[in-house]
């Protein structure tokens, strides 16, 4: 399935709710979600009864949305976190958690999901010591990340870091801001996860 190309806003705007795709301007005035709250097209303001099929449709497309993953790497995903012990929707987010693109993304290396994607396409990380250019690529606890040292004088980077310089990094990451690198502490509990969906939702959908 192709990567979806157009107007990230208007994802937040069909979900109605913000998925926060465009990174820090999603927190200004110039949202668009919060200028317009409705859904995208003619008929967007009318209002329609969901149905539970549609509730759950909705929260499983949220969650693509939210990590940039494409419907059969989603349910993947869901394959696997079934597979393993737990709850299953708790192990469904933490594995899009743990995806090296999100990772980059929640540690300030990147604006976006999606610019996180381009800039691991383009070999900026290290995992362990060894470029990694997979933004799917699945951290582990114990992981060790970093910026690759010619990548640190790149003028993109230096900006994207000096702008993120006080966002707030998750617990379970632990990183060196002026070292530029970064460790796995764990994988996160379902209270660290700040994705905006109901994963039980989810389950109930790939359950039928």
């Amino acid at each position: 399935m192709a990567r979806y190309t157009g107007a990230v806003c208007k994802l937040c705007r069909r979900e109605g709710k913000k998925l926060f795709l465009k990174g820090e301007r999603c927190y200004t005035g110039k949202c668009a979600f919060e200028r317009r709250s409705y859904a995208p097209g003619q008929h967007g303001q009318n209002r329609k009864k969901i149905s539970e099929y549609g509730l759950q449709l909705r929260a499983k497309q949220q969650a693509r949305r939210y990590y940039g993953i494409n419907e059969s790497q989603f349910h993947k995903y869901f394959i696997m976190a079934e597979k393993k012990q737990g709850v299953t929707g708790d192990n469904l987010l933490r594995i899009c958690e743990s995806r090296l693109d999100n990772v980059v993304y929640l540690l300030g290396w990147a604006n976006s999901r999606n610019e996180a994607r381009q800039l691991v396409l383009h070999g900026h990380y290290l995992v362990n010591g060894k470029k990694v250019n997979i933004s799917s690529y699945l951290l582990k606890a114990g992981d060790e990340l970093a910026i690759k040292a010619e990548s640190k004088n790149s003028e993109k980077i230096k900006a994207i870091l000096e702008i993120n310089a006080s966002r707030p990094v998750p617990q379970w990451l632990d990183i060196d801001k002026d070292a530029a690198k970064a460790k796995i502490v764990s994988l996160p509990e379902r209270d660290q996860i700040a994705a905006p969906v109901e994963e039980h939702l989810i389950v109930e959908f790939y359950s039928k």
